[in-house]
């Protein structure tokens, strides 16, 4: 099997030669941040249609965890173009996470369409440096499609929980890696080193339930789901919340 994927990882990494090329000339990154956010724009509009459900469903008890302000302050890591934003409570006062500085205009036309919330300011940093953000001045982080890419989960989940007030909550919504013994895990590994390129960062197949697991919360509500969507290879998932 090992023999077949390597074989098959071989043929993609032809097929994909124009932009492995870009990327040795040191222009691919350039690019993909340039074209990611368009990308993503168009796919979390699908994406929050297929899954409008879970989403609801995973953000039905935000209020919860109201802290003594009596609003709801809320972190979004890897914000991205803003599409949770159509999910949060009446005046949630909103602060985003985003390493790439070319969501920002997406972030705003979002922001307009949702005067439902209170948005804050965009940071421009990684997930895993979130030094801007003083310690337990959050009541809840969300973070949805997000943790497949970063370089380090465990030292996000670190700051998730240095950021959150005790008792605050971190909301999450990630595809990870199909069981391993399906043809779906078979063509994550294949196409896993093309993907990752070519969708900035993009891992197919990580187990991010094991790092929630061995995060310092001290409650975890985690589900795993076969998402209703168009891309097969995506669909495993799982979402829930932990406390701190």
């Amino acid at each position: 099997m090992a023999l077949t994927i390597f074989i098959l990882q071989l043929a993609v990494y032809i097929l994909a030669f124009p932009i492995y090329l870009l990327n040795f000339l040191g222009l691919w990154n350039r690019i993909c941040k340039i074209w990611f956010p368009r990308f993503l724009e168009r796919f979390t509009a699908t994406y929050n249609e297929q899954m409008a459900s879970k989403k609801r469903e995973l953000f039905s008890n935000l209020q919860e965890f109201v802290g003594s302000s009596g609003k709801l302050s809320l972190l979004e890591l890897g914000c991205g173009t803003g599409a949770n934003f159509k999910y949060y409570p009446p005046g949630c006062r909103v602060t985003c996470i985003d390493p790439n500085p070319n969501f920002e205009k997406f972030l705003i036309k979002s922001v307009a369409e949702n005067r439902h919330v209170q948005f804050e300011r965009f940071v421009v940093a990684a997930g895993e440096n979130m030094h801007q953000v003083a310690d337990g001045s959050v009541d809840a982080v969300v973070c949805t499609l997000v943790l497949c890419s970063v370089e380090n989960q465990e030292q996000i989940l670190q700051e998730v929980c240095r950021v959150l007030r005790p008792g605050g909550a971190f909301y999450f919504m990630e595809h990870v890696a199909a069981e391993r013994s399906t043809w779906n895990y078979f063509w994550q590994q294949v196409l896993h080193p093309v993907w990752y390129l070519v969708f900035d960062g993009c891992t197919l197949t990580r187990e991010t339930w094991k790092a929630l697991e061995r995060a310092n919360f001290s409650k975890l509500k985690l589900q795993h789901l076969q998402a209703p969507l168009s891309w097969e290879l995506l669909r495993p998932h799982i979402y829930g919340y932990a406390v701190k």
